[in-house]
């Protein structure tokens, strides 16, 4: 009970009020609208996330991919059934695709703005760990100035002093021990989900080309025959 007492004591909302808010308004000014949404949104994955389990169930997903087009056809994939948005679109797309080249093309084009989005929002949290030290410096000025504008009396210094010290610390906390490691996280989640993804396109882009290409020169090759 004692240890909670001296913590609030030296606890200051208005230097953390100042050191969060200032530190989320410049990641704020510094991002796009869809980065801001997206940083608050990566909270819950951030601790939920699974990499591991997520590439095992897209091995499986090939894994019946390539049984069901060996023995029925390709177009037949979408009955599948998987967890994951990103797995379930592919497969779709795998079985709605004309050519190789029309799922590779959607492919590309996703992967590539999943790596723009993830890198969007490590970027916002990264900027919160940037600008926290900041702002941390900030309120330690402002509350050296409360302390000056009392040295007239002795007894009104300290509160002053104290709280321009625990700015500064809340700063290094905010940075270090926040924001800091909540962008690190995401951008090693987005590295292993990326690279399982990229694993998967890869495999389901070579079955494409095998059973749809394949395909489309048989019927090439027939119509030449027939015509002539």
């Amino acid at each position: 009970m004692g240890g909670a007492l001296n913590f609030l004591a030296w606890f200051d909302p208005w230097a953390l009020g100042l050191v969060v808010g200032g530190s989320l308004l410049v990641a704020c000014l510094r991002a796009t609208r869809s980065e801001r949404q997206g940083a608050f949104a990566a909270l819950r994955p951030l601790v939920s996330a699974d990499p591991e389990a997520d590439a095992a169930a897209a091995r499986t997903a090939v894994s019946r991919a390539h049984a069901i087009a060996e023995t029925k056809s390709i177009v037949c994939v979408d009955r599948i059934a998987t967890t994951g948005r990103f797995l379930a679109e592919a497969i779709r797309r795998l079985s709605d695709a004309r050519t190789s080249m029309e799922f590779v093309d959607w492919a590309e084009e996703a992967l590539e703005a999943r790596r723009r989005r993830h890198a969007g929002v490590v970027a916002f949290w990264r900027a919160m760990a940037d600008s926290a030290p900041a702002m941390g410096m900030i309120a330690t000025v402002i509350g050296l100035i409360r302390m000056f504008r009392q040295m007239a009396d002795a007894s009104q210094i300290g509160a002053p002093m104290a709280s321009a010290l625990v700015a500064t610390l809340l700063g290094l906390v905010v940075a270090n021990l926040v924001a800091g490691p909540i962008a690190d996280r995401l951008e090693r989640l987005s590295l292993a989900e990326l690279a399982w993804q990229e694993r998967t396109i890869a495999q389901f882009a070579a079955m494409a080309r095998a059973e749809l290409d394949q395909a489309i020169g048989l019927q090439r090759s027939l119509a030449r025959s027939l015509a002539r």
